[in-house]
């Protein structure tokens, strides 16, 4: 029998959610409740006549675009099929076996696998009621840290810390560390934390942040992520990346997606106004719901048991939310802002099996 290397061998796959059965409605992935853009939609739909061809490598129209909305520079902005491949190859590119990439206790678990397929360590910081904590992820590094992983909003608690504290972090971190700053669901932030204050900070040299199209722009299936890089850094990572990574009719919807920040606006908008209907509701049930700065909300039962039949019950009316037991919080389901309709049908489950 023919063996892989033993430390591939040693691994396990990345865990996706439970998808459930034909007629589940998925709570779980963190999908947008709405639509993309029509414009996006069209634009894609358009491109396929372009199939014959190659997509463009480096993403000239979709980085435009990127850089027009955040008021960046182009040629340090990179591509991928989702964020996911921009970390793997930033781990690939900065860590290996001996070297600690540093995340939270709450952190995105992709970079966990990540980090182990490139045999580095994979070091937790302690979060605070389920928030990231500067002072303990600067406790937590050592001299072998490499890369330091921020989730802000955290994933899956739905927590915020503020720029200040994402500059304090690096300022204090040394300077031969990369902070990562991932900000999946930062569109549904940024009108509480300039996104410029944060950005800026990757005219340092030492500092990446990440975004995706995946969450408000309603676009997961597409795969498109980006990042803005420090041109050392993005000229390691792009060695890394597949040279056609995002196809032509992704390119082409993502860019339209960008021109078209009212559609997002309103999305961001409907889901928070959705999402904060649900938590309060769950919150006069007795059940603990942080504040929640993305498209989805944790919810925390009074035992693991109780989660669990939470679970089970949910699952009868063919709705699935995603089990934290992976993260360390058995107690907690995390549910993904649906329409109005699902999140009501889901909250009478819930109180059901409250009462």
């Amino acid at each position: 029998m023919i063996k892989p290397v033993p430390h591939v061998a040693a691994l396990g796959a990345y865990a996706l959610a439970d998808l459930g059965g034909a007629k589940t409605i998925s709570m779980a992935q963190n999908e947008s409740a709405f639509p993309a853009s029509p414009a996006a939609i069209a634009a894609g739909r358009a491109a396929m006549t372009e199939l014959p061809c190659y997509p463009d490598p480096e993403w000239r129209e979709l980085r435009t675009e990127i850089a027009e909305i955040h008021k960046l520079e182009p040629d340090m902005i990179l591509c991928g099929a989702g964020s996911m491949e921009l970390i793997g190859c930033l781990i690939r590119a900065y860590a290996g076996p001996g070297d600690r990439v540093l995340g939270t206790d709450y952190g995105y678990a992709f970079v966990v696998s990540a980090s182990a397929q490139v045999q580095a360590d994979y070091v937790k910081a302690r979060e605070v009621d389920l928030t990231v904590s500067v002072g303990d992820i600067l406790d937590a590094v050592t001299s072998d840290t490499r890369i330091v992983f921020v989730c802000n909003p955290g994933n899956p608690t739905g927590t915020l810390i503020t720029n200040a504290a994402i500059i304090s972090l690096r300022k204090a971190l040394p300077a031969d560390v990369i902070l990562v700053v991932d900000q999946a669901y930062a569109e549904f932030s940024d009108v509480e934390n300039d996104p410029a204050e944060v950005f800026a900070l990757v005219d340092r040299g030492d500092t990446v942040v990440m975004r995706t199209l995946s969450k408000a722009y309603g676009m997961a299936g597409a795969r498109v992520g980006w990042g803005y890089f420090p041109p050392a850094i993005a000229a390691e990572v792009r060695k890394l990346l597949n040279p056609n990574n995002i196809s032509i009719a992704a390119q082409a919807a993502a860019a339209a997606a960008m021109r078209d920040q009212d559609h997002m606006r309103d999305v961001v908008a409907r889901t928070a106004a959705i999402r904060d209907r649900f938590a309060d509701d769950c919150r006069a049930m007795g059940l603990s719901v942080p504040q929640s700065h993305t498209n989805f909300v944790l919810l925390r039962f009074a035992s693991d048991e109780q989660a669990q039949r939470a679970d089970q019950a949910l699952r009868v009316e063919n709705l699935l939310m995603r089990g934290m037991g992976g993260y360390g919080l058995s107690d907690c389901l995390r549910a993904t802002i649906c329409t109005p309709e699902i999140m009501d049908r889901a909250r009478d489950v819930l109180k059901g099996v409250m009462t």
